[in-house]
């Protein structure tokens, strides 16, 4: 279960949708395990595959200590709530920067599971601002791509002042 290293922003493959997941295997179980080690030593609570330059549909959240991490293959929002709520957002591909972001307060998603069955939650709050920044990301839609363009640019010079040390 090795740490990757975390592709920074703003690397193109960033930018990039991720492609489905067409082959459920032993290497898919495994790149699930790894994305969890290398959120965890970010630190952080959601993870792309994308984040470690792998273009596959798979995210990993972790959110709650009592229900443990969980990984989501081919993730599609299906039904969004008409309810807005406004969440501070960041990046394991940005640290050190995020900002408020407005999303829908609840989603239903599919997904696959690890085996390739498939699923569907539904979700409220974080988990549910976790669906639409990962699934965002799987879409190659970083989250500054949801702020006004004058906090874009704010961050942005934040990010690169903080990168320099």
């Amino acid at each position: 279960m090795p740490i990757h290293p975390i592709v920074r922003y703003p690397d193109p493959r960033l930018a990039r949708a991720a492609q489905p997941v067409t082959v459920f295997d032993g290497a898919l179980r495994e790149l699930a395990s790894d994305l969890l080690e290398t959120m965890h030593a970010a630190p952080g609570i959601g993870i792309t595959a994308p984040h470690i330059g792998i273009s596959l549909r798979v995210v990993v959240l972790d959110l709650d200590p009592v229900d443990g991490a969980r990984t989501y293959v081919n993730p599609e929002i299906i039904w969004a709530s008409p309810e807005m709520i406004l969440h501070q957002e960041g990046s394991v591909s940005m640290p050190g920067v995020n900002d408020d972001v407005t999303r829908h307060t609840r989603v239903r998603i599919s997904y696959r599971d690890l085996h390739g069955n498939l699923q569907a939650e539904e979700s409220e709050g974080l988990r549910a601002v976790c669906h639409q920044h990962e699934i965002d990301q799987l879409n190659g839609v970083f989250w500054l791509q949801r702020l006004s363009r004058l906090k874009r640019e704010r961050l942005i010079k934040r990010f690169e002042k903080l990168s320099r040390g």
